[in-house]
């Protein structure tokens, strides 16, 4: 099995989609985004410029950035047929690095306070909660503290408000004042619009005035997680989103700078590859609890249970289709970039990181309906972990 590595992000663009990466010291990343977005915007928030330059950012009276759900750097590149507006900035593009897990929750958090997963602490779909053992989940923000206490550090929204810029969060209705908003999105005026043409319009309205917009979408996961990101219903998804990206960028006002980028990417899983914890005698021994989600596990063994035993018979058992680290391992290797002492309990005993097209689920906790998604993401491999940096100024 490789061993997860980094290099220069120009050689990002034709990497291998099984190949495995972390994100690395000054590699450019969603940690980097926002804050380079602000620089732009001509506030430096701790090293902002620094960003800016190393994404390349010009400066701007008016900033739109779109987080596309799903959408992967090189999920986009082999179905670009389905997108020629987006395809027409790819081809001058190199991508950014999700986190891990390369997931929307924990993702999504990087992006909106420019610090990786070790010190926000949302590390995964579900994560046990140190406080009360329980299963918490990131998304729904079921059995959780509340979002503040959870992940306390202020967003680049709420700092760059501080600062008397004007910001502007678009997304569905549900979401304003949600869980996951809170922790992570904090801070900004926040449009509800649900189709995605009416959000396109109402980033048009806010555009009016100075200051930064953000858009949400997520039909291109949504139908990636249910039918796959190589069906043809993924590419109808890809060309609605397309063909409304591309209106939005003609109705944009003067001196504005728009970015496209998305949380992770997303692989087609092989269900004769899939084992489940919660079944298997070799996988569950000395497994208490299974956080994060199917390609991208935290194990949680069971009192008086050495990580390093469980670690060593998970190897054995999956070989070629995990990575499978302790929790110092993990740690040391930086796939969650710096870890605070608060967020170190919440890092499984045992981390894994499924390679392939292959899952390990746990019916104990999980659905019928979610241990069958066709498309799932999560991991290391460069398919999931490339997200695009799409600029057009």
């Amino acid at each position: 099995m490789s061993t997860p590595t980094t290099r220069d992000r120009a050689a990002w663009s034709g990497a291998d989609p099984d190949e495995l990466v972390v994100p690395g010291a000054g590699a450019p990343s969603l940690t980097h985004l926002l804050p380079a977005a602000a620089a732009a915007l001509g506030v430096d928030l701790d090293g902002g410029a620094d960003a800016q330059d190393l994404l390349g950012l010009p400066a701007a009276r008016r900033v739109c950035v779109v987080l596309v759900d799903g959408l992967g750097h090189l999920n986009l590149a082999e179905r670009g047929g389905h997108a020629p507006f987006l395809r027409s900035l790819l081809a001058s593009s190199q991508p950014l690095l999700s986190t891990f897990p390369s997931t929307t929750a924990t993702a999504v958090a990087a992006f909106g306070t420019g610090r990786g997963p070790g010190a926000t602490g949302m590390l995964g779909y579900t994560v046990r909660v140190p406080t009360t053992g329980r299963l918490g989940n990131l998304v729904s923000w079921t059995d959780m503290p509340r979002p503040e206490e959870w992940q306390p550090h202020p967003t680049v929204f709420e700092r760059l408000v501080a600062d008397g810029v004007r910001v502007t969060s678009v997304g569905p209705a549900r979401f304003d004042g949600s869980g996951l908003t809170g922790a992570a999105l904090r801070g900004a005026a926040y449009a509800p619009a649900e189709a995605l043409g009416d959000r396109v319009d109402a980033v048009v309205r806010a555009l009016r005035e100075p200051g930064l917009t953000y858009l949400y979408w997520h039909d291109v996961d949504k139908t990636g997680h249910h039918h796959g990101w190589g069906s043809w219903q993924w590419g109808e998804a890809l060309s609605e989103l397309d063909s409304e990206l591309g209106r939005l960028a003609r109705s944009l006002p003067r001196d504005t700078l728009l970015v496209v980028t998305a949380d992770h990417g997303m692989v087609d899983v092989d269900p004769a590859r899939r084992r489940d914890v919660g079944t298997d005698p070799v996988l569950g021994a000395q497994v208490a609890t299974t956080g994060g989600e199917p390609r991208a596990l935290h194990l949680h063994v069971e009192p008086g249970a050495d990580p390093e035993v469980v670690a060593s018979r998970w190897r054995a058992e999956l070989g070629d289709d995990a990575v499978v680290r302790t929790r110092d391992e993990a740690v040391d290797a930086g796939w969650f970039g710096p870890v605070e002492p608060r967020v170190l309990p919440v890092v499984g005993d045992v981390v894994v990181a499924m390679t392939g097209a292959a899952t390990v689920v746990d019916s104990r906790t999980q659905t019928s309906a979610s241990i069958a998604l066709r498309g799932v993401h999560g991991s290391l491999t460069a398919r999931e972990m490339l997200v695009p940096l799409l600029v057009l100024a």
